[in-house]
């Protein structure tokens, strides 16, 4: 599988894998925001369906990608 970010805007950024184009939000994924460029598209592939960004240390299945909202951030008070 092979990944690739194909734009950057002030809304979120596009990535390419495997023949299909994925919208991320920052809204919907926040870890990104604000995030330079080379952070952004330092992406590779991590098992069959997971990218992951070294720098920012996040992992995301192409389904979170794809269906965010079955996917909500929640953060528990401990």
């Amino acid at each position: 599988m092979e990944v690739e970010v194909t734009n950057i805007s002030s809304h979120g950024f596009w990535i390419l894998s495997n023949g299909k184009e994925y919208f991320l939000s920052f809204e919907d994924f926040p870890w990104f925001k604000d995030k330079t460029i080379k952070e952004i598209t330092n992406v590779e592939t991590f098992g069959k369906d997971h990218l992951y960004w070294k720098d920012l240390d996040v992992d995301l299945s192409l389904e979170m990608i794809e269906h965010p909202e079955r996917f909500p951030l929640i953060s528990k008070v401990a």
